[in-house]
């Protein structure tokens, strides 16, 4: 699998939490080759299965989500759009912003704004609300009423640039990347004899509330689950204790919402294969699909693992592949003989 390409693809794919069919529709496709099976449910969510061809034996399931932020179309006046946020939109980067209108088929716009010098001094010094920008099209308000309804989603322009060090800009990183390192984990595992049935999930809706997470994982029901996300990646200006280095490894999350052997076998798998990796204590929310997972019927095991990101929600998000390539290792690690290291841990917790 060439993994640059496969991200490529991905985050040039516009699926905003709800309007997923595009990039589910893509993801399906790159994960079937590596699973026995491969579904979509009803809320969207794709699931690949690969069976270990052993009875009675546990199920894992490793989740990223498909959805990215976006902007929904609420009105038109004189052609140009009105709109709300679909997601975690930060209204104070979207002045001069480019947007892909997901009409069919698809169309350009940007964010309009006012230039400085008609500016006061005072309006100068904000960002105005959301709801004070519009989508310039250069439709009339007669072809924009008859081809983008009120309900069409937009999303940021698709870009893909390659930065020095190994470092790749785009959007939608937050959480295409996660899912294209569960792509490279079953590329690392398809020669390896699995002691569970292993399933992959690109779920929906992340960024509305979980509700895709929350509706695939109950229907699984696995045993175990490790939630693959982003996390706040190392910058100048941003808190030390809050985020982390890009190109030092997957963070592994730590907190009273993880099980905490399945947390220590996660440490212990990166060790054991020189895998660099980071900490990242949550001792609350997790601000991922695991604080939905964990609770599905009667509770799963639960752990957390997350990629470095700089500039997240923004349209040029930031990471390293190195950094992608340690989480599908370590991934791949951890699942292996998992079944076995359950047996283990239940015979010295006392577990029946």
């Amino acid at each position: 699998m060439n993994t640059l390409e496969c991200l490529k693809t991905l985050c040039q794919t516009g699926g905003p939490s709800g309007y997923e069919a595009p990039v589910a529709d893509l993801a399906a496709q790159l994960l079937t080759p590596w699973m026995d099976e491969v579904w979509t449910d009803r809320l969207g969510n794709v699931i690949g299965l690969r069976r270990c061809g052993k009875p009675n034996t546990k199920k894992l399931l490793l989740d990223a989500h498909l959805d990215q932020i976006g902007l929904m179309v609420t009105g038109a006046e004189d052609g140009y759009l009105r709109f709300a946020s679909i997601g975690g939109v930060d209204p104070r980067m979207l002045p001069d912003r480019e947007v892909t209108i997901l009409t069919q088929p698809p169309r350009l716009g940007v964010i309009a704004c006012l230039p400085p010098h008609v500016l006061s001094a005072e309006d100068r010094e904000k960002a105005p609300a959301l709801g004070e920008y519009y989508v310039d099209t250069g439709l009339s308000q007669e072809t924009v009423e008859r081809e983008i309804p009120v309900g069409t989603p937009m999303v940021f322009r698709e870009s893909f640039l390659e930065l020095a060090g190994g470092k790749i800009c785009s959007g939608a990183l937050d959480d295409r990347a996660c899912f294209a390192a569960l792509l490279r984990t079953v590329e690392l595992l398809s020669q390896e004899q699995l002691d569970v049935d292993l399933y992959i999930m690109g779920s929906t809706r992340e960024e509305t509330g979980g509700t895709g997470a929350m509706v695939g994982t109950c229907t699984i029901d696995p045993d175990f689950c490790v939630a693959v996300d982003v996390t706040h990646g190392k910058t100048p200006d941003g808190p030390a204790d809050k985020t982390f280095d890009l190109g030092g490894g997957p963070a592994i999350g730590v907190g009273p919402n993880m099980t905490r052997w399945m947390t220590e076998r996660m440490i212990a798998k990166a060790r054991e294969h020189s895998i660099p990796y980071q900490l990242e204590i949550m001792s609350g929310h997790t601000g991922t699909n695991g604080w939905e997972m964990q609770i599905s019927r009667e509770g799963v095991a639960t752990a957390v693992l997350s990629l470095p990101l700089k500039y997240m929600h923004s349209p040029i998000e930031v990471l390293s592949l190195t950094d992608l390539e340690h989480t599908a290792a370590l991934l791949a690690a951890f699942v292996l003989v998992l079944g076995g290291a359950w047996l283990l841990y239940q015979n010295l917790a006392g577990i029946a």
